[in-house]
């Protein structure tokens, strides 16, 4: 009886023992950097408190940052289970610590996005309790929406960071408007984009593949073109994100460059599709298998480029302070120190394998159901919406760009089924007159047939009249009941609540922190 009351004892507290071993790692990961940063000498050559108190709010603030922003990458493939919850964040640690430390920049803008101004700032100490402010305030408003389970974008809780923290140093007059407004609008742009362009692939993949009546033939001719896409589109994309630290190029050689990958992706591919197709049986999981690995890679390499770019959200500002440390001043871009890139690095990785998979959960499970196609649209929207986005100058998240995508797919199933079910209540309404038997027949075999096939079967049955004409009212009553909701409306109205106050939060949280640090320091 004892055994039984200490086994009980122990399975109450495993929860509690996790969280406090995911605690405690985070808080010695914290330690080790205050001790190292205390042993640096910059500026003066003598100790600096606020480089030690910089360097540890950096490391928290990368932390978070794996915790929340990750999972958007690797999200899609673990809920469509292409790759186990243990694989992705081993992989996704690898290439976020590899995008960060080979391309991730040795210069960035101290001022994120130039949402404020600097020449308004006075001098080095008030720049430095800035962003002292604006880092901790991001990074206290990721750890808020993690324990939500909102996915939020990081670049946003860094720039009202920065413009909270901006206006409290010197007014109103600091902050660039016009910019903000741009921000702003990229709230409401990029899940938009993000959404019609991940639909849009599944549609085509639907209308290619699994509506035809030979899908693994359909599969055969068209997946080597759609992996040749993702290989052009994801190509072009690192060329021009990932490895601008080593070669920076236009977007034309980078979509060059590209084309020609995709070409020899697209021949290799072929080839092998003709090998696999022959094993393959006629329904929908075996070709769903086929997206498999396309989209593993594409886990890997959205995470090298998130590395390279959003690393300087967690370093920029502990990159700034440090820099304004050693030449008592505040300059527009900061030098990159290999120590400040570490830090970078091993916290986003730290906080990925600690508190990322709450998010990873959400991203892939908890919004709507994913299989591999539906994952692999997603993924090509992520990679897509970015190369865009940046030739045309849009501000865009590419937090909002993935969950958005997700979020089109969703509904797009939505209306998918809203429009099967409606098509399959007029086949009933139409053939009244014959036997529930034969009624059964004709829609098993309208629901197997081809896409053209359909077309035939409803243009037959337009040329027939209902028996029983349905009203207007009665219409519409059956509407709702066609009205499935494939996507979690509770998670959509979470996650778009926590969009839209992500700017004003951290813009708020980083006026109190400054004005507290302000009055700690000023005698």
């Amino acid at each position: 009886m004892e055994f039984q009351n200490i086994n009980e004892i122990e399975d109450a507290t495993l929860k509690s023992r996790r969280e406090m071993f995911r605690l405690g790692t985070a808080l010695l990961f914290i330690i080790f950097i205050m001790i190292f940063s205390a042993n640096l000498h910059v500026g003066s050559g003598s100790f600096s408190i606020e480089l030690v108190v910089g360097a540890m709010i950096g490391g928290y603030m990368a932390m978070n940052i794996g915790a929340n922003d990750v999972a958007n990458n690797v999200g899609p493939a673990v809920g469509s289970k292409a790759v186990t919850l243990a694989g992705a964040i081993i992989i996704a640690a690898i290439c976020e610590s590899a995008g960060a430390l080979i391309a991730g920049g040795d210069v960035v803008n101290t001022i994120k996005n130039g949402i404020i101004d600097p020449a308004l700032i006075k001098d080095g100490h008030t720049f430095v309790w800035l962003m002292m402010a604006a880092l901790l305030s991001g990074a206290i408003w990721l750890n808020v929406a993690t324990a939500l389970g909102a996915p939020v974008s990081t670049t946003h809780s860094i720039v009202g960071g920065v413009l909270g923290a901006g206006v409290a140093a010197a007014g109103w007059d600091i902050a660039n408007w016009d910019r903000m407004g741009s921000i702003v609008a990229s709230w409401v742009i990029s899940p938009v984009i993000g959404g019609i362009i991940a639909a849009s692939f599944l549609l085509w993949i639907k209308r290619s593949i699994t509506y035809q009546e030979d899908m693994v033939a359909a599969a055969r001719k068209m997946l080597p073109l759609l992996i040749a896409i993702m290989a052009w589109a994801f190509s072009t994309y690192i060329i021009l994100k990932g490895f601008k630290k080593i070669w920076k190029t236009d977007f034309s050689i980078a979509a060059l460059i590209g084309f020609c990958i995709a070409v020899l992706v697209y021949l290799v591919l072929r080839q092998v599709m003709k090998k696999q197709a022959s094993a393959m049986k006629n329904e929908k999981a075996s070709v769903n298998t086929l997206f498999t690995i396309p989209l593993i890679f594409a886990a890997a390499l959205l995470s090298f480029a998130h590395g390279a770019n959003d690393v300087a959200n967690a370093v920029g500002p502990l990159a700034a302070i440090n820099d304004a440390i050693a030449h008592d001043g505040v300059a527009s871009t900061a030098n990159i120190p290999l120590w400040i890139m570490l830090i970078g690095a091993l916290g986003i990785s730290l906080g990925l394998a600690l508190f990322g998979p709450k998010l990873i959960k959400t991203v892939g499970e908890e919004i709507t159901d994913l299989d591999q196609m539906r994952a692999f649209s997603i993924a090509m929207s992520a990679a897509i919406t970015v190369i865009v986005a940046s030739q045309l100058g849009l501000p865009v998240s590419s937090t909002h760009i993935a969950v958005g995508g997700i979020f089109g797919v969703g509904f797009l199933r939505e209306y998918l089924k809203r429009n099967h079910a409606k098509t399959i209540q007029k086949i009933r309404e139409h053939y009244q007159s014959l036997g529930q038997t034969d009624v059964d027949q004709f829609i098993k075999q309208f629901s197997s047939a081809s896409l053209i096939q359909k077309k035939h079967m409803l243009a037959e049955l337009k040329q027939h009249k209902a028996s029983v004409e349905l009203t207007k009212k009665e219409r519409k009553s059956l509407n709702k009941v066609y009205q499935k909701e494939l996507v979690k409306r509770s998670a959509f109205l979470k996650i778009v609540a926590a969009w839209l106050i992500t700017v004003p939060a951290s813009a708020f949280l980083a006026a109190l922190i400054y004005f507290t640090i302000r009055g700690i320091m000023v005698p």
